[in-house]
């Protein structure tokens, strides 16, 4: 499919990863190997998940990865939510973390329509 360096979806999910790094290491140290951890995951889940898809020679195969990416960006919306409502993190730093998510979502989402339609 390419060089997935030059997916926008996969450059915006490389920041989010940035962008979360010191966020995460704010939370409370009881969160360390739950909340932090699944965070960690998810957002790493998003950019590897673009890279390895778009190594399938199958179009399948590429789409069917790029839907994991969807579904984890679904899941850091939901513990953004969590760490909003448990007051861990300030509404300035989760409008940035949200913008970055929400940006990459839109990217995914337009790459899973061009995969479809092709």
């Amino acid at each position: 499919m390419g060089d997935f360096r030059q997916l926008r979806a996969w450059q915006e999910a490389i920041r989010f990863v940035v962008l979360s790094r010191p966020a995460i290491r704010r939370l409370p140290p009881d969160e360390r190997f739950s909340l932090a951890a699944q965070w960690r995951r998810a957002a790493y889940s998003v950019a590897l998940n673009l890279a390895e898809g778009a190594a399938r020679s199958n179009r399948g195969n590429f789409r069917r990865h790029v839907d994991i990416a969807r579904g984890s960006l679904d899941e850091l919306e939901s513990i953004l939510e969590v760490v909003k409502s448990l007051d861990y993190l300030s509404e300035s730093e989760l409008r940035v973390l949200h913008a970055s998510r929400s940006n990459c979502a839109r990217m995914v989402a337009g790459l899973l329509r061009r995969l479809r339609d092709d």
